[in-house]
């Protein structure tokens, strides 16, 4: 072999090498990534790209559905509902799709659910029939489409187990994730007419525990992704409801701690950093809330560190980046907090509609619209914007990353952005 050929061949060992390790480094499981946050470890994600640009590839997905893709084991694996007939109210076919992650092939698509045209329910004109984003441990995913049932299958497609005994009636229709808590799958269902928490055994599906929600409001509806964190070395689920968010032990379901507040449809998924949870309670008003979530019983009145009500988004989450907290409002208000004390820092309009939750990289952060414009800026205490891409198709889909590369998804394609 000449010399030539050996070292082309060292080179393109190692860069396979270096793609493979980075790809394994950062697990992409669930919304919002491997803390639940929206925070990623990669240093060289893009900054600019098009509907030409940096588009490694593209690939078209059936029917329509806003869960963010979720990477396990090189293929990216999406929900979507398709409808089977064309009535105004059609029946849907709620599905899984598994892409090959370097080619954007489309491996396989299974229904897993469907919504009859007796069952079928009418929806909000930003959801969509498939909007709870799946989970993976690496191993099987789990897919959740609300009171129509939810499911574990294999990374091939195999199902080993699906249940519809979560019942409640859907208002808008669903919208929160599930997490995994140890041998535990904890799903929020914040119904029309009645309100709990469950666990479902993560190896059979059958329900573990479940606690009501007493909720004494006439919204009663929400669509919260709950999230695990460890208080004085305990861990606890942070479930945000309609006019409440509380604390719960992940082996009972027990409440630790709720703090009430005023107000229904919530979505952001709270967010943990400086001993302080972060979430925002939704509509009509949204008030940005930090709470202690070291109390038990009702904590109202003694652990809110501190709160704020001037343009607080309704549907993207938060993000925190060092000492500063990060919101962008549903009419395009990015604002900088202190986490600490509520200090407003900075405040821009950077136009355009959100639903998408933000991205954290390598000290950037990445503000996603509804129109599919993407703003990047850098994280820090005064505004200062690094690039506008714009992929000119609708998405409400929060980001996904995979190596050095991005993964958006639109309401009819799903893009692989890279350099």
């Amino acid at each position: 072999m000449s010399v030539f050929k050996f070292t082309t061949l060292c080179v393109l060992s190692v860069v396979t090498y270096l793609s493979s390790q980075q790809l394994m480094a950062e697990e992409w499981f669930e919304f919002r990534g491997p803390t639940g946050q929206g925070h990623s470890t990669v240093k060289s994600l893009p900054i600019e790209w098009s509907p030409t640009e940096h588009v490694l590839w593209k690939s078209d997905i059936p029917g329509v559905g806003w869960s963010s893709p979720i990477v396990v084991d090189n293929k990216v694996y999406v929900t979507t509902a398709v409808p089977i007939d064309t009535e105004k109210l059609p029946a849907q076919s709620l599905r899984v799709v598994c892409l090959n992650l370097e080619t954007g092939e489309v491996l396989w698509n299974k229904e897993v659910f469907q919504e009859t045209k007796e069952t079928v329910q009418r929806i909000h004109k930003k959801n969509s029939h498939a909007s709870p984003t799946p989970i993976s441990d690496g191993k099987v995913i789990y897919v959740h489409f609300g009171t129509f049932g939810t499911a574990c299958l294999t990374l091939d497609g195999e199902e080993l187990w699906k249940t519809d005994e979560l019942k409640y009636e859907m208002q808008h229709g669903t919208g929160g994730s599930p997490i995994i808590v140890d041998d535990k799958l904890i799903i929020i269902c914040d119904g029309k007419g009645k309100n709990f928490i469950a666990a479902l055994n993560r190896n059979t599906g059958k329900i573990e525990w479940k606690v009501d929600r007493n909720v004494d409001s006439r919204k009663k509806f929400s669509f919260g992704t709950p999230l695990l964190i460890t208080v004085n070395g305990k861990q606890q689920i942070v479930a945000p409801g309609t006019d409440v968010i509380s604390g719960h032990s992940p082996e009972d379901g027990k409440e630790i701690w709720h703090l009430n507040y005023s107000g229904y449809s919530v979505i952001p998924r709270p967010i943990f950093s400086h001993g302080l949870i972060f979430v925002t309670t939704s509509y009509d008003r949204p008030s940005l809330l930090a709470i202690r979530p070291d109390g038990k019983g009702d904590v109202t009145d003694t652990h809110l560190a501190w709160s704020n009500k001037s343009q607080i988004p309704h549907t993207p989450s938060l993000l925190v980046v060092g000492d500063e907290l990060y919101a962008v409002s549903d009419k395009g208000i990015a604002q900088c907090f202190d986490a600490k004390t509520g200090e407003l820092i900075w405040k821009e309009r950077v136009g355009g509609n959100y639903s998408a939750s933000p991205l954290h990289a390598d000290g950037k952060i990445y503000f996603q619209s509804e129109e599919g414009e993407t703003t990047v800026i850098a994280a820090g205490k005064q505004y200062k914007e690094i690039g506008r891409n714009h992929l000119k198709a609708p998405t409400l889909a929060s980001y996904a990353v995979a190596g050095d590369t991005l993964l958006i998804r639109t309401k009819t394609q799903l893009y692989r952005i890279g350099k």
